[in-house]
């Protein structure tokens, strides 16, 4: 009697992994088939921004990322100068501040803009 219990188990398994199987292949199947032609050109349409705004998203979350992990790259950058400089023991007179700030907020904002567009575009 407990061999056909587990015989009946072991059958009971099989089916149940065989059937969660299918349920995957399945529900992989269903996520990735775009709308069928016969259904009307209204939600033909819907799908179609759908999977445009999902575009989208994505893209958006991509940049956000790169852009992240350039300014973090700045980041760091700028700190390692500044303790460079410390270590050094240089610090500059405010009349030498005012002038690098004068000259080169410009170009700062020229490069920050360059960099923002060319990761926009990428």
């Amino acid at each position: 009697e407990r061999a056909a219990w587990q015989r009946e188990r072991s059958i009971l398994q099989n089916a149940l992994k065989q059937a969660e199987s299918e349920l995957a292949k399945a529900t992989v199947e269903i996520e990735n088939k775009p709308v069928v032609e016969t259904s009307s050109p209204k939600l033909q349409r819907l799908y179609r921004k759908y999977l445009r705004a999902e575009s989208f998203r994505k893209a958006l979350v991509y940049q956000k990322k790169y852009l992240l992990l350039l300014l973090g790259g700045f980041q760091d950058c700028e700190q390692a100068t500044l303790s460079l400089i410390a270590r050094m023991g240089i610090y500059p007179s405010p009349a030498d501040l005012q002038l690098s700030v004068c000259r080169s907020r410009p170009f700062t904002k020229f490069r920050c803009a360059v960099r923002a567009v060319i990761a926009v575009s990428r």
